[in-house]
């Protein structure tokens, strides 16, 4: 057995199989690729799921992968122990109706003890306790030796998931010496004891899928059996290097070391700090993996299991002693320990360090204020005896601090707390209702009877042509399928051959009209099922239809050409931003449609009106330079090869349809396009705005639809100067300037005349006396918040050691300044904390810094009663 690196072991891993007749593919990005029932890619076979379903035909029947994986739901162990991990790599070999024990098991042994030269007196086998048949394969035709084969109960060596296809296992471990726990022997009667102390450790795992249940007990044997394997990668480093876990494996461990290098902080010299190392190495190569495959950070699904890995490993980051953002910096060891086996990294490796530094740096800015009001929170939980935090307060924490709920938990934990969560998702829920309601389609037609429609297979002739002579396979009426149809009925229709586009990649389905005779049906929207059918949905307008007939599909014309001209600027605009903005700029989104184009992209800060100018005119550029726009299929290396731009976290085909733009633009698309650029006629930028944490949108409009907007930019001048009486528009700006310069100096005098009035208020008050401090209290009706401010000021000029709590209501708000001097912040006082709790007496709420701070009151009928208890707030901590 020889020292093996993590990523020669991968290749070794990947050779041997494609040795034995497997296909290697691909890792499959993290973000599942049609499949909504997980968020993040789990385990190897996963993605895999749709060829042991049969849902789909596998492109070889032998396949071996190397597959990414994420899992979280023991998160809060990942540092505490040095076993734990969100990131790991799965090597997998899997038969569909291939070879099944015979070969799967052979070749796990040869690939152990030949390949890998692991002495075989170092391994053990469990079977489960009724395959009798492994049992022998094992023994006899691989000479494992019956003691050494153990076999093991349904919950340990038996694989399934409900009803459904399943079976049993066999699971080879690797003994790690006696260094891991000394027994006088090892067999049968104590060999989960000897797993329990990690002495014993299971690397291989061969899934016989050979049953089908019932779901009632019952198995009956399938007619085509699997093979389903799964070792982890880091797993079997470990071994390879004889390392106790997995962040002493030679690629990770050189990621801890970075981070040591950047936080000051050596390994193995303080068990405290260094779960804070494990936690960020572990967290970073999450993140990394994770945005390079199009995930950003956000407040739901998978952004959120983004983010709260970004956020906890910030903060752990800062328990070491580090508050300057970080983990960006770490990126390129990620990315460099990786790159030969996942190159993408590298070419996205600036938009993956800026995307981590911006939610680094988002979040440093909360941060601190949020870990102050959680001491606070923990601070009165000690002091009433309580032990649970308010699901509001958790919720506080989250919405205004950006504290994902498990680190608030984390960090109660280390006080002896807990958080009520079910509070927190109570509030949650009041905030926005995340409930996912069933779409459904045309004709009442709901998507869980999609499989209904199966039978029926659809061809789609739209790219070359908007009018197809075709059979009607099905209609569906009432929600349910029905062989005819009738005037006034709304309907969903399946054809034979199609020419309405269904909606996919951003842009929007196809309407027309299906025709026979005199008798129309108005198609308003298509879409595809997941089984391929494309399925129109729309209305009879006229006469009827019979299922099985023959009838006329017509696109609109008019809303297809108006459609492709927003596709095909959707794709110059992206060459436009990226010549731009940088080529950090990455579609993130879009959706195209006859009367807009709108398209999201990476970027971490607003587009100036400056680039926005910039990225116009080269859109129009191309327009005018009337390129020809070539749509082409080609195999998927030969389009990379020519630069085609594939979309985040996508997963294509062995053949690719490309589409370019002259020399401008080179992408990945299914969709219809324009056959020049001049087709286009003129392209506008009608806004610019965020969606998303480092997500921008552009809303743009082409062709006709460009004239629409002028005119409505045209009639709003007009009235604007109508309404300012100035005959001639051009005086407009000018005009305009006036009247605001006007109103800046009304506001002027009406501000200085408050502050006049207000001071004359203010002459006679003496303020109380509070442990040597003045604390002065006033209603100053009149005066807004600006206001209140420079009276606070003033007051410095009259009163060495004060705090001032003043209210004021102006234009309908109320609000309550308090002002602090630096004497009175040394006896105790802070304006953030006693505006927070005068505040609170009126309803209202703010905060703010030790010398100065505002909060707003929703009624200012109880501001008397806010102010009346200042005083008594103040003495709370005026020492």
């Amino acid at each position: 057995m020889k020292w093996t690196g993590l990523n020669d072991l991968r290749e070794s891993y990947l050779k041997f199989f494609e040795s034995k007749g497997h296909l290697r593919l691909n890792s499959f990005p993290l973000v599942p690729q049609g499949d909504n029932s997980i968020l993040l890619i789990n385990a190897g076979m996963t993605p895999l799921k749709k060829y042991f379903q049969g849902i789909e035909e596998p492109p070889r029947h032998r396949v071996t992968t190397c597959q990414k994986c994420i899992r979280t739901p023991d998160i809060e162990n990942v540092g505490k122990t040095a076993r734990h991990g969100t990131y790991f790599e799965m090597l997998g070999n899997f038969s569909f109706g291939d070879y099944f024990k015979h070969e799967a098991i052979a070749w796990a042994w040869e690939y152990l003890t030949k390949v890998l030269e692991i002495p075989p007196e170092r391994l053990w086998v469990t079977i489960y306790e009724q395959d009798d048949e492994a049992g022998d394969i094992w023994a006899n035709e691989v000479g494992v030796p019956r003691e050494r084969i153990i076999k093991l109960g349904k919950a340990d060596n038996f694989w399934e998931h409900g009803s459904g296809p399943c079976g049993p296992c066999s699971e080879i471990h690797f003994d790690r010496g006696e260094k891991y726990g000394h027994f006088d022997h090892i067999g049968q009667d104590n060999f989960e004891e000897v797993g329990d102390c990690d002495r014993i450790i299971e690397i291989w795992n061969n899934v016989f899928t050979q049953f089908d249940n019932d779901g009632h007990g019952n198995y009956t044997q399938l007619k085509t059996k699997n093979i389903d394997t799964g070792m982890g990668l880091e797993r079997l480093a470990c071994v390879m290097q004889d390392v106790d876990n997995l962040f002493e494996v030679d690629t990770v461990q050189n990621i801890l070391k970075k981070i040591s290098s950047i936080v000051g902080v050596d390994y193995k010299q303080d068990e405290v700090k260094d779960i804070s190392l494990r936690v960020i190495t572990d967290h970073i190569r999450s993140t990394t993996f994770m945005v390079g495959d199009g995930v950003l950070p956000s407040n739901e699904g998978r952004g959120y299991v983004l983010r709260r890995l970004l956020r906890r490993a910030a903060r752990h980051g800062r328990l070491l002693g580090c508050t300057k953002p970080f983990l960006h910096e770490v990126c390129d060891t990620v990315i460099n320990e990786n790159v030969t086996a996942y190159p993408e990294l590298g070419e996205k490796r600036a938009y993956i360090k800026k995307v981590i530094q911006t939610e680094e740096e988002s979040f440093a800015k909360t941060i601190d204020k949020g870990t102050e009001i959680l001491n606070e929170m923990i601070e009165k939980l000690e002091k009433s005896g309580e032990k649970t935090l308010s699901g509001a307060d958790v919720f506080k924490l989250h919405d205004t601090y950006g504290f994902p709920l498990d680190l608030t938990k984390e960090i109660l934990h280390e006080k002896g707390l807990e958080a009520d969560e079910e509070g927190f998702h109570a509030c949650m829920k009041e905030q926005k209702d995340t409930a996912r309601k069933n779409k459904k389609l045309g004709g009442g037609w709901d998507n869980a009877k999609n499989s209904e429609l199966d039978k029926f297979k659809t061809t789609f002739v739209g790219y070359t042509g908007l009018t197809s002579e075709t059979k009607l396979l099905a209609i569906v009426r009432n929600g349910e399928l029905s062989p005819l149809c009738e005037e006034g009925d709304d309907v969903s229709v399946v054809l034979e051959e199609t020419p309405f586009y269904a909606e996919m990649g951003g842009q929007v389905g196809d309407c027309g009209v299906v025709v026979s005779g005199d008798n129309v049906i108005e198609i308003t929207d298509t879409k595809k099922l997941p089984g391929g059918q494309f399925i129109s949905n729309g209305k009879v307008v006229s006469g009827g239809f019979s299922e099985g007939e023959t009838v006329t599909a017509k696109v609109d014309a008019e809303k297809r050409a108006a459609t492709q001209r927003n596709h095909t600027c959707a794709h110059i605009l992206q060459a436009a931003l990226r010549s731009v903005l940088g080529d950090h700029v990455h579609q993130a989104g879009s959706y195209v449609d006859p009367y807009q184009c709108r398209f999201d992209f990476s970027h971490f800060s607003a587009v100036t009106p400056e680039e926005l100018a910039k990225v116009e005119e080269y859109v129009n550029k191309v327009i005018m330079a009337a390129v020809p726009v070539v749509t082409e299929e080609l195999p998927i290396e030969e389009a990379k090869k020519k630069g085609a731009m594939a979309l985040f976290g996508e997963k294509y085909g062995d053949v690719v349809r490309v589409v370019s733009v002259g020399e401008y633009s080179t992408e990945f698309c299914g969709g219809t396009h324009l056959k020049n650029s001049a087709e286009a006629g003129l392209f506008k930028i009608v806004s610019e705005s965020s969606v998303a944490s480092g997500v921008r949108r552009i809303e743009a409009v082409t062709g006709l639809n460009v004239l629409n907007v002028l005119n409505s930019y045209k009639d709003t001048v007009v009235k604007a100067a109508e309404a300012l009486k100035i005959p001639n528009t051009n005086e407009l700006v000018h005009r305009c300037e006036s009247v605001m310069n006007e109103l800046r100096e009304k506001d002027k005098k009406i501000e200085s005349m408050a502050q006049a009035a207000a001071n004359a208020q203010l002459g006679d008050l003496k303020g109380v006396d509070v442990n040597g401090v003045t604390v002065i209290t006033a209603a100053l009706d009149g005066t807004g918040a600006d206001g209140l401010r420079k009276i606070g000021d003033s007051l410095a000029d009259k009163y060495e050691c004060f705090v001032a709590v003043l209210a004021g209501t102006a234009e309908g708000k109320s609000s309550i300044l308090c002002k602090c001097s630096k004497s009175a912040v040394a006896k105790g006082a802070n304006a953030g904390t006693l505006v927070r709790e005068i505040a609170a007496v009126a309803g209202g709420k703010g905060g703010g810094k030790p010398d100065q701070a505002m909060a707003g009151i929703p009624d200012a009928s109880k501001i008397k009663d806010a102010l009346a208890a200042a005083a008594d707030i103040a003495a709370k901590y005026i020492k």
